[in-house]
């Protein structure tokens, strides 16, 4: 089973710059998007009726949004945190036989750190949802989670630190929802690797240079890391800001389900 995650800042965009032939490479089971940017009815993607494709869209106009294109057939699907679809279109959750699946785009605190304070509260939120789906089945959780969270993970950690997404506020809560857990899938197979990272400041050259950000993850419920096979980063990839990030996995999960 293969699954991708990518922030397409602009489906739009990101169609007229390469997604669709990326999709058809990457071959996945389920592909999930974050920051579509999008309302309902301005985009059609032809993605072949194998895929059912899910859609949060926020409620202001060319902001946030997430996507999920699957093939294999959910139980059910929540939009939100809650029951109710939420205003910012960031969470969607497939409910599958053996884990559920949550596409999230975890708000970012502003450069200004101003919206750090509902950041730090939806971070609380986030890991208690997880936490609740995970103590009736594994939860695999992807996405852009806005945060650096080791030194490791961003290359000029120094001169970054305190800044907005490498707050010492914002690494914390990613360790609280490690310790709660869940494991980060990249840094299960890959500890130590320098220089992996999965977003880029559009700055001149600083892609080429991979003066980079690793804020995309597969989170995994601990009890299921031994059914993994790999994590990857296609960083190769372009038409976003973000490129996107691979977790392949055992086809079934049964043996998941009762540990």
């Amino acid at each position: 089973m293969k699954l991708v995650s990518w922030n397409v800042n602009g489906l739009r965009s990101c169609v007229n710059k390469g997604f669709l032939d990326y999709f058809a490479e990457a071959g996945a089971d389920v592909f999930c998007l974050q920051e579509t940017k999008l309302q309902d009815g301005q985009i059609e993607l032809e993605l072949g009726d194998e895929y059912a494709q899910y859609w949060n869209y926020a409620e202001k106009k060319g902001y946030s949004g997430t996507a999920v294109f699957t093939r294999l057939k959910p139980l059910s699907v929540r939009y939100g945190i809650e029951e109710d679809r939420e205003p910012e279109g960031r969470i969607l959750t497939l409910e599958f036989d053996e884990f559920y699946l949550v596409n999230v785009y975890t708000p970012n605190a502003k450069r200004d750190l101003s919206r750090l304070p509902y950041r730090l509260e939806w971070e609380d939120r986030f890991r208690g949802y997880l936490q609740e789906l995970d103590a009736v089945k594994p939860v695999l959780a992807c996405g852009d989670l806005n945060v650096a969270h080791r030194e490791i993970d961003i290359k000029n950690w120094r001169s970054n630190r305190g800044n907005s997404g490498f707050t010492d506020e914002e690494r914390e809560k990613m360790t609280r929802l490690l310790n709660a857990g869940f494991t980060d899938t990249f840094r299960h197979f890959y500890p130590e690797r320098n220089d992996a990272f999965t977003w880029w400041s559009n700055m001149p050259k600083v892609r080429e240079r991979n003066v980079g950000w690793r804020i995309d993850y597969f989170v995994a419920s601990d009890r299921i890391v031994p059914l993994l096979i790999d994590a990857g980063i296609d960083a190769h990839v372009l038409g976003s800001d973000h490129c996107p990030i691979t977790l392949q996995l055992q086809d079934r999960l049964e043996s998941s389900s009762n540990g």
